[in-house]
This record gives structure tokens, C-alpha cells and sequence, in this order.
């Protein structure tokens, strides 16, 4: 992900989190409080000086953690653009109001829903393109290669030899 936002010349926001982030799947998962108190203030800082903040935090199953308060909002330029990617889940905005476009203090905020529906060509691009990827990730010289030391093929199979591997 960051090389992508790097490449498009933005900047990738990164703070040095103490605690493990994510799930042994790779997923996001809640941070402490006290983390999160520090995460806060460090994007709320970010956020002062950003012409657009592009926020997609998301936590399998629960609602999508807020990272920017009403008082970062309120801290940003008039102009500034805020597009809360997870407004499907409550928005990573304190002040998103998911499927809206509101203003608050001079700052736009996009609560898209459903956004692949909006591309549906380049979405399906993207699906074929990743699939095709997973694919040759799996099919070795016309052969299917199950090697369940691999992170991607373990983490991916369901069933394998008429055993459920992932409930």
C-alpha cells in the first residue's frame, strides 16, 4: 500500500506503534487505548497541514475505528478534502456521514458507499487482475501447488482432502 500512495506522490502517513497491529491472518485488529489516544493526536497533526486525507481503516466485523476527531476537522485548512473510504462501517471520520458529501468548518467530507459499483469496469479489472495473480501464484508449470507453508495458499484454502481447514 504505501509504495502505491508513494507513487501516485503522496505522502504515506506512518507512526511507530509499539503494540502488534494486525491478526496472524494479516488483518487489522483494535489497539489499545492508550495507542490509540497516540494515534489520534499524531494524525490529528498530520491532518493540519493535508491538502486531502484518504482514510480506509477497517476491523473485520466491528465498526470501523475513528481516526480522525471533530476537532482534527476542525484543526485542517478550509479546502481540505477528507474521503472516509470506510464510511461502509461507520467511517474512519468522526463527522463522516456515510453515502454524504458535508462541509464542516470550510473541510469537505466524502462518505462514498459502495464505491466499487461507481467503476465497475476497473473494479472488475482489479478482480480479474488479482485473480489471475493468485492463480499463477498456485498453478506451478500447468501443476497445482498446495505448499501450506506458504502464507498466501494456507490462509486461503478452506478445504483441502476432504477436511475443513478454516471454520
Amino acid at each position: 500500500m504505501k509504495e502505491q500512495v508513494q507513487s501516485l506522490g503522496a505522502v504515506f502517513l506512518e507512526m511507530a506503534i509499539e503494540e502488534h497491529a494486525e491478526t496472524a491472518g494479516g488483518y487489522a485488529k483494535e489497539l489499545s487505548e492508550e495507542t490509540h489516544r497516540k494515534e489520534l493526536a499524531f494524525l490529528a497533526e498530520a491532518a493540519k497541514d493535508a491538502d486531502i486525507v484518504i482514510s480506509t481503516a477497517a476491523i473485520p466485523g466491528k465498526k470501523a475505528p475513528i481516526l480522525i476527531t471533530a476537532a482534527a476537522v476542525q484543526g485542517m485548512k478550509p479546502g481540505s478534502v477528507i474521503v472516509d473510504l470506510a464510511a461502509e462501517t461507520g467511517g474512519n471520520c468522526e463527522l463522516t456521514q456515510p453515502g454524504s458529501e458535508i462541509v464542516r468548518n470550510g473541510v469537505s467530507i466524502l462518505g462514498p458507499l459502495n464505491l466499487a459499483s461507481t467503476v465497475p469496469l476497473h473494479a472488475s479489472q482489479m478482480y480479474a487482475k488479482n485473480m489471475a495473480a493468485f492463480l499463477g501464484h498456485i498453478v506451478q508449470d500447468g501443476k497445482l501447488r498446495l505448499d501450506f507453508e506458504d502464507q498466501i495458499i494456507r490462509d486461503t484454502c478452506v478445504t483441502h482432502a476432504g477436511e475443513v481447514r478454516k471454520s
